[in-house]
């Protein structure tokens, strides 16, 4: 399936039945009366998180989405049917977004998440409603209220535990094929991930989701390469792992590259917890190796992790230390929003 993370589509909700001037022709009864019914209410438009859904790819070949209009009333005090709802069926993650592009509408975070995004016009009154004391025959009825319409944006941002950040061939591809069941394409030519992709992680009988994107170059935050667009899907992540390529020309410098991309995309990623890797340590000599991991450890302020995922040195600690993070970012989480006790 195609993975597509972000979509412009069109709802409109449905317009309300109109009311019915109608009156009474019994035989035996001489004056009848007014017995026009109300109109049905408009369908509803209504986004949905569902599971088993992790791309936006459905709403790629339909881009209107119209909910059914109320059926008039009728004679005999018969009110029209209601319009059927359209419930837009959305992954975990979803963002939906005026159509600036800007202003959040609603975050749909957990699965069974519903929110309404149109509401559906009234149904307007048949003459029986307006029938009084002194105005027994009524020939006045209402329209239906139409329904709301707008262009939204939905955004889709993978909802994942850690994340994996680096220069393209840093080696996160193949550290995610290594610690999880995901295939991702693996090649030794640079932008190989051209989409995010998940897997699950099990260590030490616990588990947590990491996502991997495709890897930024200096001035992804202008366009350059496949820019920063996919950075969207390590927000929502606790911690990164930054992989730098051993084999790169200069560690430090790579690791400065994306750092800076990093605090240029902004929306807290820069200070997200983050732990340093010197990746494909398989393939240096001891004094490159030396000499890499001395650069990296001036540029990060901190000693790196030395990880090779061909070999698996480094990657058993290396996951450890991510699940660590993600439960002390946790932990933070809860104290955070613990509610205030009461005090007299």
């Amino acid at each position: 399936m195609k993975f597509l993370d972000q979509a412009k589509i069109y709802i409109r909700s449905g317009d309300g039945g109109a009311g019915a001037v109608s009156f009474r022709r019994e035989k035996f009864i001489e004056f009848g009366g007014p017995d026009g019914g109300d109109g049905g209410r408009g369908g509803d438009v209504w986004a949905e998180c569902v599971e088993g859904l992790n791309t936006l790819i459905d709403y790629r070949y339909q881009q209107h989405f119209k909910a059914q209009k109320g059926v008039h009333g009728m004679g005999r005090n018969r009110t029209g049917a209601s319009g059927d709802d359209v419930v837009l069926k959305l992954p975990a993650g979803t963002e939906i977004l005026d159509e600036d592009g800007e202003t959040v509408i609603a975050d749909l975070t957990h699965v069974g998440q519903r929110i309404l995004l149109a509401k559906g016009g009234n149904g307007g009154f048949g003459n029986a409603y307006f029938t009084t004391s002194t105005n027994r025959a009524p020939r006045r009825a209402n329209p239906g209220l139409e329904g709301q319409e707008r262009w939204i944006w939905l955004r889709l941002k993978l909802i994942a535990d850690a994340g994996l950040v680096g220069l393209p061939n840093a080696g996160k591809s193949t550290f995610l094929a290594t610690v999880t069941s995901a295939k991702p394409k693996i090649a030794d030519y640079p932008f190989t991930t051209l989409h995010p992709g998940l897997g699950v992680v099990r260590v030490d009988a616990r588990e947590f989701v990491l996502a991997d994107i495709p890897g930024l170059i200096e001035g992804a935050h202008e366009g350059v390469g496949l820019g920063d667009r996919f950075l969207a899907h390590v927000e929502r992540c606790r911690v990164l792992l930054h992989l730098v390529e051993g084999t790169s020309e200069h560690a430090g410098k790579a690791y400065k590259t994306i750092r800076e991309e990093l605090e240029a995309y902004g929306h807290g990623l820069g200070d997200k917890p983050e732990i340093v890797a010197l990746s494909k340590i398989d393939a240096l000599d001891p004094e490159t190796l030396k000499k890499q991991r001395e650069r990296l450890q001036r540029a990060a302020k901190r000693k790196p992790l030395l990880l090779s995922s061909a070999t698996g040195e480094g990657v058993t600690e290396a996951l450890r230390l991510l699940f660590s993070a993600i439960e002390e970012s946790k932990g933070e989480a809860l104290l955070t929003d613990k509610p205030a006790t009461w005090a007299p």
